[in-house]
């Protein structure tokens, strides 16, 4: 088994073209676990395991399927940083982690495809490393509550 790419661009590419050639429909779209019911698709080692999700959803009458993709931006990666340099809680080394995303600005880092059948979504994700770690330096930057302050502000209280 090959390593996980750290671009999924290549993946996302070959997913539009399997679906379609099943004569399957996308609708672009994230399916957010906490608003339905999900059940999650387990690949294990299987790297292309996302294809038996789509046969299995052909087969099981889905008209389409859910998808999203994700892209590491340079502004929503600038604001993590200063959300995480502001903080008075998070650590030099969550600053450091998140400036080293930088390299993978552009880079689809999340796939997620999904469909619907009695009441619940299915749904199978993929993903690299490197936006693991992106989602937990985001998670860190929420508990500690980094906005960063506008300090004219405090200037303009009399």
């Amino acid at each position: 088994m090959s390593p996980a790419p750290e671009d999924l661009t290549i993946l996302k590419d070959d997913m539009i073209a399997f679906i379609e050639g099943h004569g399957m429909r996308r609708f672009h779209g994230y399916v957010d676990y906490e608003e339905v019911q999900c059940v999650m698709w387990e690949m294990g080692s299987n790297p292309e395991g996302w294809k038996d999700f789509v046969e299995l959803a052909k087969s099981a009458g889905a008209p389409f399927l859910t998808m999203h993709s994700w892209k590491l931006e340079r502004e929503e990666l600038d604001e993590l940083v200063q959300r995480l340099s502001h903080s008075e809680f998070s650590d030099g080394d969550d600053v450091e982690d998140a400036r080293w995303l930088r390299a993978h600005i552009g880079k689809v880092g999340f796939l997620q495809l999904g469909w619907a059948y009695q009441g619940s979504m299915f749904l199978c994700e993929v993903s690299t490393e490197w936006y693991e770690r992106y989602q937990r330096l985001l998670e860190a930057a929420d508990d500690f509550g980094g906005i960063p302050i506008d300090e004219s502000d405090q200037d303009d209280e009399g």
